[in-house]
């Protein structure tokens, strides 16, 4: 069996911070992922859809990484869920 009890790189890594790590892909505009322009994943799908039913919208199948990722933000908003 694998100890994992210790698991992080020093007392600044973490996740979940705000910031401007620009060395964190995660944390670029998705505009300029480098994966933008590749079809959203299915998880991005799934959540869209449960999103949209929820916003009362209806939005194209056919969105990229960075359309899905910003229409997520933008519903997230919309709807409340996501929100701390």
């Amino acid at each position: 069996m694998t100890d994992t009890s210790d698991t992080t790189n020093g007392p600044d890594d973490v996740l979940g911070a705000r910031g401007g790590d620009e060395a964190n892909p995660a944390s670029k505009d998705p505009s300029e992922w480098v994966t933008g322009d590749e079809p959203m994943t299915a998880s991005q799908r799934s959540y869209l859809d449960t999103l949209a039913r929820e916003a009362g919208e209806e939005l194209p199948a056919d969105l990229t990484k960075a359309q899905a990722s910003s229409e997520i933000d933008r519903l997230q908003q919309k709807t409340g869920r996501g929100q701390s």
